[in-house]
């Protein structure tokens, strides 16, 4: 359950407590209205359907090393799609840093010395 006073834009920790999640909303939300926006666009639609087509076929095949990112580059290329980024203000970033703080705080307690696995038994 995430805590967050922002949980669209947060750190938690994962379900099973072994991992951090980083929950993004923004990224997904402004890749929907970004294909959608092309997508309303005649000129685009049609070159938007075979490139998400191509996309399909090398999600529900077996990708050869480099086809998804090939796939998926042309889609963002067709779409025109902006970088994944978002603008987080200063009181988002301290609340982040809190939230991730205290994530890791959680994780370390199975690990204490931030061992990898190849690291464990060694010392």
């Amino acid at each position: 359950m995430n805590h967050s006073k922002k949980p669209s834009l947060s750190f938690d920790l994962g379900a099973n407590h072994l991992h951090s999640v980083l929950r993004v909303d923004q990224v997904r939300n402004d890749t929907l209205i970004q294909l959608v926006a092309k997508w309303a666009d005649p000129d685009v639609r049609d070159e938007a359907i075979e490139a998400l087509d191509e996309l399909a076929a090398v999600v529900q095949g077996i990708a050869r090393e480099g086809e998804l990112d090939a796939a998926l580059d042309h889609v963002e290329e067709v779409v025109g799609m902006d970088s994944a980024q978002v603008e987080v203000s200063i009181p988002d970033s301290r609340r982040l840093l809190a939230e991730l703080t205290e994530v890791a705080r959680r994780l370390s307690r199975f690990n204490p010395d931030a061992l990898l696995p190849g690291q464990r038994g060694a010392a």
